[in-house]
């Protein structure tokens, strides 16, 4: 008796071993076709990827510290010219005098 009560929690181990097998293929399969038909979806709804968004994102960084640079370069520009005007038409005025 001890053998055939062995054998049969041998045999229910195995089937519950195949039966987690079998649900571990099931679950694996499940998440492939969510996963594809979520990719689907979102190719559909034109979205960008995390890649194409960093990318920009990088991109529109750079242009604005560009644009801060030529900003305080074209300030610095406007000073110098208004300077220079002031001096000339100070100088014009001093010759009339």
């Amino acid at each position: 008796m001890p053998q055939t009560t062995n054998r049969f929690f041998d045999e229910i181990a195995r089937l519950m071993n195949d039966a987690a097998g079998v649900a571990g293929g099931v679950r694996k399969e499940v998440e492939t076709i969510f996963q594809t038909q979520a990719e689907r979806i979102l190719r559909n709804l034109d979205v960008v990827t995390r890649e194409e968004f960093e990318a920009v994102k990088e991109m529109a960084a750079k242009a604005r510290d560009e644009n801060d640079r030529l900003t305080a370069k074209l300030n610095e520009l406007e000073e110098k010219l208004s300077a220079a005007l002031k001096n000339q038409g100070s100088a014009g005025n001093s010759k009339t005098d």
